[in-house]
């Protein structure tokens, strides 16, 4: 009798190994180290985004023209249009290596656009498939500054977006979201009715920082840690067996703790990107290793049998995936420092009075 659990999993019409699957991050960025990956076990992998800054910067055909001789005009010594030398190299070194990728790594290759605007994202959607993507990852990034633009103005743009894409591809498309939507469920149904084929929970927004000595805005990436997956946990729970579409889990996925927790809560892949840049593609395996035991120990035949048992729709108590859990969280805590002077019992989350902690 076989007792080695089956780890396969069906993702975007692929099926793959098993659910760990790198996701878009500058690792994926370099072709040595995408075989690397799929050296360690990678089934799929997801390339970095191609950024709607790119491929606007790109379609500036009068860009060169303008150029010319702006070194001799002391008001554009630099040039007259901004370069954005922060970003990787373009869309055409984009495609090369979407190409060399698909054509070398025997896995299914997912490239990933950035932005929410329709425009040019069908043409380099269709690019993309051309070059020999196995599927495309639209990465819904927008922050919503206009105050004359509403949250039903913001969720017609991305469901138009989808749509559009999907119109002209014949490959998968993955939608990667924010958190921040008025109602998750309702814009996941929206998503799925236009066409996705997966959702991806969630986006991490990277915040700007305000440097005291320069007084400048800066960048500043944190990289992710395992408490985060909890977000994407909660809603794909929430979301499985109601929406008609596969689920993604990204963010904080950093081993198989949560690579097994986001499976019993429905989702049909995990994403990991923090964990690589931190371990390498060690940390791809010892993930795999870790949910195959897991699984064995708990006597799980398989990732299908176990994905799901523990979402909202299977969970012996569902309302702890809703406000319930708020509650029972803040009762539960308790503040440390207090211990040596707490009037209540140790570890009940109470102020004296009987108060939850806030």
């Amino acid at each position: 009798m076989n007792t080695t659990p089956d780890l396969t999993t069906e993702y975007l019409g692929f099926t793959l190994a098993h659910p760990v699957v790198p996701s878009s991050s500058p690792l994926t960025g370099d072709l040595d180290t995408l075989h690397e990956l799929v050296e360690a076990g990678a089934p799929a992998v997801v390339l970095p985004s191609l950024f709607e800054e790119q491929i606007e910067l790109e379609t500036l055909a009068f860009h060169f023209g303008l150029e010319f001789g702006a070194g001799a005009n002391p008001e554009a010594a630099t040039g007259y249009l901004p370069e954005l030398h922060e970003y990787n190299t373009g869309p055409h070194e984009y495609l090369r290596l979407v190409r060399d990728a698909s054509g070398e790594l025997g896995v299914p290759v997912i490239g990933s656009l950035n932005g929410v605007s329709p425009g040019g994202w069908t043409r380099y959607a269709q690019m993309l498939e051309d070059a020999g993507a196995s599927a495309v990852e639209l990465n819904l990034y927008f922050m919503a500054t206009d105050l004359d633009e509403s949250s039903t103005d913001v969720e017609a743009r991305c469901l138009t977006l989808v749509e559009a894409v999907k119109w002209v591809v014949g490959i998968p498309v993955a939608v990667k979201l924010s958190p921040y939507f008025s109602s998750m469920t309702s814009m996941s149904e929206r998503l799925a009715s236009v066409g996705a084929d997966a959702l991806v929970l969630f986006n991490r927004f990277y915040q700007p920082d305000i440097d005291l000595e320069t007084l400048t805005v800066a960048p500043r990436l944190v990289l992710s840690s395992p408490d985060e997956a909890r977000l994407a946990l909660r809603w794909i729970a929430i979301l499985h067996g109601q929406v008609d579409t596969q689920l993604a889990a990204t963010g904080g996925i950093h081993g198989w703790t949560e690579v097994a927790k986001m499976i019993l809560a429905g989702a049909d892949v995990t994403m990991m990107a923090s964990a690589l840049l931190r371990r390498g593609p060690q940390a791809l395996g010892e993930a795999v290793d870790g949910l195959r035991d897991w699984l064995a120990i708990n006597e799980y035949d398989s990732v299908r049998q176990a994905r799901g048992s523990l979402s909202r729709g299977s969970a012996p108590d569902p309302d702890q995936y809703a406000r319930a859990n708020y509650m029972a969280t803040l009762v539960s805590y308790s503040s440390d420092w207090r211990h040596g002077r707490h009037t209540g019992s140790p570890g009940s989350g109470e102020e004296p009075g009987g108060f939850p902690v806030t």
